[in-house]
């Protein structure tokens, strides 16, 4: 968004006839040594209308232009006698040394623009067309990778992962443990919901038997014939595919087993200890742990790793599971239990699919832009019409669109499914500058040549649309900072779009406006009255510029009645004592409310948001949720150095510390497996010396024997040295992302202090990662984008005011933002993350014209200069906030939380963005 007081701002009312000789005066200050495009597109004398006095002109327009770059430091000296000015010595460099450059670089670009209009034309055409080539690298398959995009470039649990690989290995094909994994294993899961309090009765076990044959039953065939049944891919067991339940099987082996002498969550299950957690939801026990009810259950189908044709046989019997299992329940007519299902590959190729959905939305979005673009533009002044430009510079921002995406994928940065979003905001966003160009050149002369009009319009509005295209993109590019890639190339592609939107705008936009330029001369010339009253028009002359009205006065003022409303309503209401009691209330409780809303935010992305809301996998997690939240993963504790495990004071050390972790709010101590612990005992039943080295070494081969799983858990070299080792723990009461989080930092907080050198690990904790790391990215973020906006505020509007309003309104607005998020449902994570960073991009924008303008103003009061600056930029701010909000407006109907959650939380940086610079700011201005 870019806003600038000449874009509003109308030509001052003509004063008294001034004496001839101050009319043939110089401007005061160094304008009369070096005059600027308003003298040079000053009306000729001759027959029209009354021209200007020159005194009045120099008086407002060198305030306006001041503003319109936001960098001039003060108001303009009173006009200096004819005299006094040709003496006065040519100023050195103030508050306007980079702003002056600049607009005189941009004054000579317009006029090269006016004079080659179709150069500047079909140059950035030509470029489209070449770098749109580049859309030919967009993804179709839609393969993306979630741990590589939302989760921590270099986070700790990819570090552990690498050294668990490293130091563990595990044979599927022999004995399989999925807890022993260091990766997510390929899997089909059904979770089974009975209709009445249990499910532990056998006419419902009987219904959940049915399914289960169901899905073993499965059998692809591929394209060339072979078929892959279930029993060729599940992950296998002595030689057997892995119960999907182990109670369920035992139970279709023993139809006759005793169901109300099951304990949970352990259980004896033929001599064999069979952990019940997660396998069993909505448990309620009785006496002695034994299980009186439990409403869920859990059937978990997993299948082979290994090279490549192994995984692509997974694969494939994974997405025929998916596209057989939805029909099981009506086809089994299944009557006492509901089935829902989910699988290893759910989160990707429901998250792929999302992308299809916001398709139509970019149109409807493209399509309302237009419709407000012609709604703001039209003028009943049949010459000044500007709606079909309005168009072109719509068009001109999707051109931006089509370059900046092909000449990223030309250079290889990937395009991941959250860059998707982008082009909704660039389309809210791009259009500020048309509107300001648009603006500036409805204040110039009909009567003055394309050139001259160009290059004044050029040297008014370039400067500030190009200051607030810096901050903008500075602020999208600090996003490169961040530990997400998912981020960094949403905040590439965003920001380079935004330049291009720049670069198109003050070349093929301008070109666009010179060339209507033009056909405003024709249309004034024919529509001219006629000389006579026999002379008539002809009808082709009367439509050459339809829609019109009749031609007006070409030296009126155009000033938009929205301006007025500012200037003669809104404003005086706003500066009125109880407008201000009632305005600062209002903030009051706007920063309470924030404030608290900020202690409330959930950290995270959930993963099951990255799909549709009519997905299939949204009553799995449901299901999950309610009846499977009490235990969360099995956490590895891993002794990461040589221990002497027969050293008893080792040991001791090494329980100390196994013996925290159990003690742990977040676990269940009745369910840690640690092989060390099982050696003993059966060594002391053995009779065995455990604290004698070669005693302790010479009988680990035998213990294995009886307990094989635990050989994957102990890594001893052939010299009989234990380099590693492993133990389990059962975590609980972690299904808030906040217990996640304190969880991980607790446990490693345990595993830094333990006195044996400790690390923690599972798969899960590559996701965990991120609620540690978002806080700390977006944080970094904010401050680094904020201090860059200062920066900028300093150098390019150098009132030190100023900077500390954009600073206020920078702060206020992101807690704002971060507060509502909780009320609206929104998670800190990396999507919230980017509208983050780009909410301090459009606080800039909004504050820092508003304040300056203010200070800037020479009315006498305080009230009056509030009143000023909501005239000349009270409409372009809510302009921009509109344009914004309905481009973006469209993913609020998006079936995907990806989606939604940037358009609430650009929503809520507009509305508080737009609050700051319409309401707050300009109320707090008067108390200084």
């Amino acid at each position: 968004m870019s806003l600038n007081p000449s874009k509003v701002a109308p030509e001052p009312e003509p004063e008294p006839e001034p004496e001839p000789d101050q009319e043939a005066g110089q401007r005061p200050g160094s304008e009369a040594q070096e005059p600027g495009p308003e003298s040079e597109s000053r009306p000729p004398a001759g027959p029209g209308p009354e021209p200007e006095p020159p005194s009045a002109a120099g008086q407002d327009r060198e305030p306006e232009r001041g503003r319109a770059a936001g960098l001039s430091a003060e108001p303009p000296p009173p006009p200096a006698s004819r005299s006094e000015t040709l003496r006065a010595p040519r100023p050195c460099c103030r508050t306007n040394c980079l702003e002056a450059p600049l607009s005189r670089a941009f004054q000579r670009l317009g006029g090269k623009v006016g004079a080659h209009p179709w150069i500047f034309l079909l140059l950035p055409v030509a470029l489209t067309a070449v770098l749109g080539t580049g859309l030919m690298y967009l993804p179709r398959d839609g393969d993306e990778d979630l741990e590589e995009q939302y989760t921590p470039i270099g986070g700790p649990a990819k570090a552990e992962r690498r050294f668990v690989q490293g130091h563990f290995t595990a044979n599927d094909s022999l004995l399989f443990s999925v807890s022993r994994k260091s990766t997510d294993v390929p899997y089909a899961s059904l979770l089974v919901v009975s209709s009445t309090e249990t499910l532990l009765e056998p006419d419902i076990l009987e219904e959940i038997s049915k399914v289960d044959d169901a899905v073993q039953a499965l059998t692809v065939t591929q394209d060339n014939g072979t078929q892959i049944p279930y029993s060729e891919v599940c992950a296998k067991s002595q030689g057997s595919c892995v119960p999907p339940n182990p109670l369920l099987f035992a139970w279709k082996r023993n139809r006759g087993l005793n169901l109300r002498a099951i304990t949970f969550p352990i259980y004896s299950l033929a001599g064999q200890i069979v952990s019940l957690a997660n396998i069993l939801g909505g448990t309620v026990l009785g006496p002695s742990q034994f299980l009186l009810q439990a409403k869920a259950m859990r059937l978990q189908y997993y299948l082979k790793t290994g090279g490549g044709e192994e995984n692509e046989r997974s694969k494939a019997w994974m997405i025929h599971f998916l596209a057989q299992v939805g029909s099981l329940e009506k086809s089994l007519a299944l009557k006492k239990i509901q089935v829902v299902y989910f699988s290893s590959l759910s989160r990707k190729l429901e998250f792929e699919a999302t992308s299809t959905t916001v398709v139509p939305l970019f149109h409807l979005a493209y399509l309302l832009i237009i419709l407000f673009a012609i709604v703001s533009c039209y003028r009943c002044d049949c010459v000044r019409n500007k709606m079909w430009v309005a168009v072109f510079g719509v068009g001109s921002t999707a051109l931006a669109v089509v370059s900046s995406f092909g000449l990223m994928l030309y250079v290889g940065v990937p395009f991941v499914l959250i860059v998707a979003n982008s082009p909704f905001l660039i389309l809210g966003v791009g259009v500020d500058d048309m509107f300001i160009m648009i603006s500036g050149w409805q204040k110039t002369s009909l009567t003055d040549s394309i050139s001259e009009r160009m290059s004044d319009v050029y040297s008014k509005v370039a400067v500030s649309i190009t200051i607030t295209t810096v901050t903008n993109v500075l602020a999208f590019y600090t996003g490169v900072m961040s530990s997400f890639r998912s981020v960094q190339y949403f905040c590439v592609y965003t920001g380079t779009t935004l330049l291009f939107c720049y670069f198109y705008s003050i070349t093929c936009f301008g070109a666009c406006m010179a060339l209507d330029g033009k056909r405003e001369g024709v249309c004034l010339r024919w529509l001219k009255k006629p000389e006579t009253p026999a002379q008539k028009c002809s009808s082709f002359k009367k439509s050459c510029c339809l829609p019109g009205s009749p031609l007006q006065d070409e030296w009126k003022d155009d000033v938009h009645p929205m301006n007025l409303f500012f200037r003669d309503y809104f404003g005086p209401l706003l500066t009125s004592t109880k407008s201000k009691i009632f305005v600062v209330l209002l903030y009051v409780s706007y920063i309470i409310t924030s404030i608290h809303g900020c202690f409330r935010v959930e950290e995270g992305l959930d993963l099951r948001n990255l799909a549709s809301d009519d997905s299939y996998i949204t009553p799995y997690f449901n299901v999950e949720e309610e009846h499977f939240s009490t235990y969360g993963p099995r956490v590895m504790v891993v002794v990461t150095e040589v221990l002497d495990y027969w050293d008893k004071d080792a040991r001791q050390k090494l329980e100390k510390c196994l013996a925290d972790f159990e003690n742990s709010e977040y676990v269940d101590e009745n369910l840690t497996e640690f092989w060390l612990r099982e050696y003993v005992n059966y060594m002391e039943n053995l009779r065995q010396d455990i604290d004698d080295k070669t005693v302790f070494l010479s009988n680990i081969p035998t213990f294995l024997m009886d307990f094989p799983l635990f050989a994957y858990d102990i890594n001893i070299t052939s010299s009989q040295e234990i380099i590693c080792s492993r133990a389990f723990i059962q975590t609980m009461g972690i299904s808030s992302s906040t217990n996640k989080k304190l969880m991980l930092l607790q446990f490693r907080d345990m595993a830094e202090k333990c006195e044996v050198p400790l690390m923690v690990y599972n798969p899960a904790f590559i996701y965990f990662d991120q609620f540690s790391a978002i806080v700390e990215n977006t944080v970094r973020n904010v401050i680094v984008a904020s201090a860059a906006m200062f920066i900028v505020s300093l150098l390019l509007i150098p009132h030190p005011l100023c900077s500390l309003w954009v600073t206020f309104a920078i702060a206020s607005v992101i807690v704002g933002v971060t507060g509502f998020m909780a009320f609206w449902n929104v998670n800190l994570d990396s999507i919230s993350m980017i509208n983050l960073v780009i909410c301090i991009g459009f606080s800039f924008d909004f504050a820092a014209h508003i304040s300056y303008a203010f200070v800037s103003s020479s009315e006498p009061s305080v009230n009056q200069k509030a009143t000023e600056a909501l005239y000349l930029l009270g409409y372009p701010v809510l302009q921009s906030a509109v344009s914004t909000i309905i481009g973006v407006s469209v993913l609020s109907a998006a079936k995907a939380y990806i989606f939604r959650t940037f358009f609430k939380i650009m929503f809520l940086v507009m509305v508080f963005g737009a609050a700051h610079g319409l309401i707050f700011i300009p109320v707090f201005l008067t108390f200084f």
